[in-house]
């Protein structure tokens, strides 16, 4: 624009005093490109405290001041503003960064416009160029810049005055499979973020009016056909590269579906087993209450599931207060418990033996203790019949035959640990004794053969079945059997 003013050295004067206290920066120039005048804010802008260190025309300012625009395109001597305004050209809001020859590590962005004053007859008098320091907004729409592309959230940002995107983030491009020249230039209409949105009109007006516009689940059609499931929000931008905007920022809900897909498969997988499987099999909290019952477990106690579910273990009391205290115990401290021997008593106080293992599994977030049962009454009332009728006949072990011995002895062993006791912690007494009653003698044939009286062979029998953990004579041999111990004796007695 040109501006009619009076030429006197009263009236130049009186301008100057105008202009120098502007918080804007104003460089004058003579028709001829010298630089007559700049204000303080000028100097600032260019890092000079003095008018002589701009240079004294438009050549000189160019070897002192490299610029280039903010693309990193450097401008030529007949491109910088002193040139153009000289040429008549008027501008408005031309960007450049300045950066000194003398200092190349700084750098300031002005913002600059031109002026031409002429005088009376209408020709130009004095150029003016008007800088504003936009180093600050140009340094934080560069960290923006940085912070949108590095950002791992899918976005894309959109125009407001024609619809149409001008910025989209690695993000985006990686979740919808888009390259940056599909989206960067289409329309909103060509490429539509909202399609199929839960809350489509609201989103339309909000967009219309350049407001926020709220998180709503939406359907992005792919480049290669297909769509995907997402959460999108609108932000809107102000004053980006001078330009109202509005960010897309999207959320994938294809993992979260999928990993929902396959929860769902699991639990309706896992529930099926639980219902099907003849082991009994209970579910309960952590403060033990039961929360699942299977088929098995109600045919196993005789309860209804009305009676059991939502109910704890101790109010049901089909354990023992003591076994169940020390199984949640254990449970809480190593999480998993196997084959522990439990006694569970049916609806109508009949016991039954049972083996119990348990774990501790995740349903709906909570930890929760997963019990199985195995009914095992039988298999012990067998042990026991077996054992006893060993017992009764190896009172007389001394016509029995070595294999036999070893048969019996094998089956008396099943299900037992072995005592810790050792041979060698027997004395040289206890050893004899052990070795004749393996010869099946007793305790009259002992005395006479050790030459002892029967009270302290007595005495000799009763130490080794506390030493050996045993009741009998049988479960004697078997212990000394079990460890290869008198293989002479065993010999002789083969037939």
């Amino acid at each position: 624009m040109s501006q009619d003013v009076p030429t006197t050295d009263t009236n130049r004067r009186q301008l100057l005093q105008i202009i120098a206290g502007l918080s804007d920066g104003v460089m004058l120039i003579e028709v001829d490109q010298s630089i007559a005048w700049a204000n303080e804010a000028a100097l600032t802008m260019h890092g000079v405290t003095d008018l002589n260190e701009l240079g004294a025309n438009a050549e000189e300012y160019v070897q002192r001041f490299n610029l280039r625009y903010r693309n990193n395109h450097p401008l030529t001597a007949d491109n910088y503003p002193i040139a153009r305004v000289a040429r008549g050209d008027e501008f408005s809001d031309v960007l450049v960064e300045v950066t000194p020859e003398a200092d190349p590590d700084r750098t300031w962005v002005h913002r600059i416009r031109s002026m031409v004053l002429t005088d009376r007859s209408g020709e130009a008098e004095l150029l003016v160029l008007i800088l504003s320091d936009a180093t600050e907004w140009a340094s934080a729409e560069q960290r923006f810049e940085k912070t949108f592309g590095a950002n791992p959230a899918p976005a894309v940002i959109c125009r407001l005055s024609d619809l149409r995107y001008i910025k989209v983030n690695q993000g985006f491009l990686e979740m919808t499979g888009y390259s940056r020249e599909q989206v960067i230039g289409r329309s909103v209409y060509e490429l539509d973020v909202l399609e199929a949105a839960e809350k489509r009109d609201l989103a339309i007006e909000r967009l219309g009016q350049g407001a926020t516009i709220p998180q709503m689940q939406a359907e992005l059609k792919l480049p290669g056909g297909g769509s995907k499931q997402v959460i999108v929000a609108g932000q809107p931008l102000d004053d980006l590269h001078d330009e109202d905007c509005m960010l897309f920022s999207f959320m994938d809900m294809e993992p979260r579906r999928k990993a929902e897909t396959a929860l769902r498969q699991s639990e309706e997988r896992f529930a099926k087993s639980f219902r099907l499987t003849p082991v009994p099999t209970l579910v309960c909290s952590a403060e033990q209450q039961l929360l699942e019952i299977n088929e098995a477990f109600l045919q196993t106690s005789g309860y209804s599931s009305e009676e059991l579910l939502g109910k704890t273990v101790e109010e049901i009391g089909f354990l023992d207060p003591d076994a169940s205290a020390a199984l949640f115990a254990t449970l809480e401290k190593t999480a998993t418990v196997s084959s522990v021997d439990v006694k569970v008593h049916k609806k109508g106080g009949e016991q039954i033996d049972c083996e119990m293992a348990a774990d501790t599994v995740v349903i709906q977030d909570k930890p929760c203790y997963l019990l199985v049962l195995m009914n095992i009454t039988e298999r012990k009332r067998s042990e026991l019949e077996l054992v006893a009728a060993i017992e009764e006949v190896m009172k007389d072990a001394s016509w029995f035959s070595r294999t036999l011995i070893e048969k019996l002895a094998n089956v008396k062993s099943i299900n037992a640990q072995l005592p810790s006791t050792s041979f060698t912690e027997l004395t040289a007494r206890e050893r004899d004794v052990l070795g004749l009653i393996c010869q099946g003698l007793a305790d009259k044939e002992i005395a006479a053969r050790l030459k002892l009286a029967p009270n302290t062979v007595r005495n000799h029998v009763a130490t080794l079945y506390s030493k050996l953990d045993v009741h009998s004579r049988s479960e004697a041999i078997v212990w000394a059997r079990e460890r290869g111990l008198f293989a002479n004796e065993w010999r002789m007695k083969a037939p």
